[in-house]
């Protein structure tokens, strides 16, 4: 065998050597991508599950289609070891800092266009282009809250808008965000935890007196109106009972009188008589 021939083989062998069988696993999509030549680029079609032969020449990148999950955090942690939390500063310039998570799923019929943006397979497209654009939107819409608003009522809010703010720009692309969230508390300096603690105490002392004063006059005007209520209720009766005598007085004649007297009279006859003696009978001596 010549020395050309068997230089020949030797780089067969070598091409062959180096050629090696790979699989795309369930729940992935693959792209073939062409290293050299006049056909490098990425392949015009998504590789589904199964077993295929990659090339000296091609490389292989797998896509999960299944819910991704990562986390940015201070300190280390299953998705990364250095700190990758993410600051933002407040409308007045104040430097906050917070761990956040994201959730997304890649659209497995536009692998190819993902690949095509981003050049780059999921742990990087993750890491780096994803967690750019959480950051760049919390700058933006955190640059107009105040501090009071980020690290009470608002927090949730302001995630809501990043999270439309980073869904806008992908979606198109084949990246569906389920959800980018808050890990833990929003990380701020002691001294404007500290002014941030004082001024809701004060807030909530102003709320109590308020809520006292509100409490005493409620009872001041309840026991004004049971007085007036009881006032009322004593000329109601006064006056009941005045039209009553009236009544009664309307109602009393001298024939009344007299046959109520006649009623209890016990036979005796008064032993005082006189005009000032009220009789019991009038007897008409002109009648027989």
């Amino acid at each position: 065998m010549n020395t050309t021939l068997k230089k020949v083989l030797a780089l067969s062998l070598a091409a062959g050597a180096l050629a090696a069988c790979s699989t795309v696993p369930a729940g992935h999509v693959g792209v073939k991508v062409y290293l050299l030549g006049g056909s490098k680029g990425v392949d015009s079609e998504e590789l589904p599950v199964g077993r295929y032969w990659i090339g000296i020449n091609e490389q292989l990148y797998i896509f999960p289609t299944y819910m991704q999950n990562y986390t940015w955090t201070k300190e280390p942690d299953a998705t990364g070891p250095e700190d990758e939390s993410i600051s933002f500063q407040t409308v007045e310039g104040m430097t906050a800092n917070a761990d956040v998570g994201i959730s997304y799923q890649l659209d497995p019929t536009r692998i190819n266009k993902i690949f095509q943006t981003y050049r780059r397979g999921v742990d990087e497209i993750t890491d780096t282009f994803l967690r750019n654009m959480v950051r760049d939107a919390l700058v933006k819409q955190a640059s107009t809250k105040p501090i009071e608003y980020i690290y009470g009522a608002g927090k949730a809010e302001l995630m809501a808008a990043v999270q439309a703010d980073v869904q806008k720009q992908v979606n198109d692309i084949g990246i569906k965000i389920d959800k980018i969230y808050w890990i833990g508390e929003i990380r701020l300096p002691p001294t404007v935890i500290d002014s941030i603690n004082a001024k809701n105490a004060a807030t909530q002392m102003a709320q109590q007196r308020q809520n006292e004063v509100a409490q005493a006059r409620a009872e001041a005007e309840k026991k004004v109106a049971e007085a007036k209520g009881e006032a009322e209720s004593v000329l109601l009766k006064a006056k009941a009972q005045a039209e009553a005598n009236r009544e009664l007085a309307a109602s009393i004649t001298t024939d009344l009188v007299q046959y109520r007297a006649l009623e209890k009279w016990d036979g005796v006859l008064p032993r005082m008589t006189g005009s000032a003696a009220v009789p019991f009978i009038n007897v008409d001596p002109t009648k027989p």
